[in-house]
């Protein structure tokens, strides 16, 4: 199945004439040593301006003014009623030294591209009455992702790479092929995103290819993000999801931060309640298709939202189950031909 994954796929390799990988090959990269991703399509905005730091702390469940430059977050930005429009990671960068407009840096945002306009209009909508600029950077800004444990090495021995950042989310600038860029931690194994103008991918790309990084496609990288049990928006969750439900209040979600939109039911739910569903994984008794529905007895508990096959774990999912059913219970899949053992993530051997 893997091969046949990859037989049509091209990624950022494509783009320097060097063939993708295997499926197989792809996922020993992304594994063991370091593979190369384009999430270019990813949507990208900037702030600017004394008061983006304040504006966007109002507007997103993570503290944003408890950063510094160089520093990031992941959070969630949500309805007045909690669920989630969608989530974002926030950079802080320093503005050039001198410069009293941008004194106070910049937030560069990056998000689902299926969340890009709830974003764009949430902050257009909002900002009035701050000192904030808002700007596109989609189609300007390139994004390259290096995951495996051989990033870090492979990294560090390009020239123009003198430092690399530590924790997740955390980032800083180098030069690659003489290109500026920003390399940012990530938590896909060992990872670093590398942030670039558009103009330049294809140099940064063919140095980091050179370097001995293995092109590979989105579709192998979705197997790797199942085994850790990191939900994505627009496949695992959508409006209808609140942050704790989801499993990403520790990552998310500030509880001592000032107030932000949907704040009062996340913390209502997070000291006083039980949320309805829980993100869970799914060991499979055979491969079937996202969006199968799942049954506890009679009663449904949920969609498969994610359903891949895993060289290590076999055929695996993602999905948010009501709380009945808990780990190590088995559910049944669709006209129940099917079944699944529910388990804890991420998926362990």
């Amino acid at each position: 199945m893997l091969e046949a994954v990859a037989a049509t796929q091209t990624t950022a390799g494509a783009a320097v004439g060097e063939p993708v990988a295997d499926a197989e090959r792809q996922y020993r990269a992304l594994t063991e040593s370091c593979a190369l991703l384009d999430r270019s399509e990813r949507g990208k905005l900037a702030l600017t301006g004394p008061q983006a730091a304040e504006f966007l702390n109002g507007q997103v469940t993570n503290d944003v003014l408890a950063l510094a430059p160089g520093e990031g977050c992941y959070a969630a930005f949500l309805t007045h009623k909690g669920k989630m429009l969608g989530d974002l990671r926030v950079l802080v960068v320093a503005g050039p030294e001198g410069d009293r407009e941008q004194a106070a840096g910049e937030l560069l945002l990056d998000t689902e591209r299926c969340c890009l306009q709830a974003l764009f209009d949430t902050i257009r909508r909002f900002k009035v009455g701050y000192d904030v600029e808002l700007h596109k950077r989609t189609l300007q800004c390139s994004l390259l992702s290096l995951a495996g444990p051989g990033t870090r090495e492979l990294l560090a021995g390009i020239d123009g790479v003198s430092d690399l950042p530590a924790r997740e989310h955390d980032h800083l600038a180098a030069l690659i092929a003489g290109a500026p860029v920003r390399l940012i931690a990530t938590a896909l194994p060992s990872g670093v995103d590398v942030l670039t103008d558009a103009s330049v991918q294809d140099a940064v790309v063919a140095a980091l290819v050179r370097a001995g990084a293995q092109p590979a496609s989105d579709e192998v990288a979705e197997i790797v993000r199942v085994e850790c049990g990191r939900p994505r928006y627009g496949v695992d969750l959508d409006d209808g999801v609140i942050p704790q439900e989801a499993g990403i209040n520790a990552r998310a979600v500030s509880f001592t931060k000032g107030c932000y939109v949907g704040q009062e039911t996340v913390a209502r739910l997070h000291y006083k309640g039980k949320p309805n569903r829980h993100l869970r994984g799914l060991r499979l008794s055979e491969a079937v298709p996202a969006g199968s529905e799942l049954f506890l007895g009679e009663r449904p508990v949920g969609l498969l939202t994610s359903s891949v096959l895993s060289p290590v774990h076999g055929p695996i999912g993602l999905a948010l189950l009501r709380r009945e059913a808990e780990p190590g219970m088995s559910v049944e899949i669709g006209d129940r031909r099917a079944s699944a053992t529910v388990v804890e993530l991420p998926f362990s051997a």
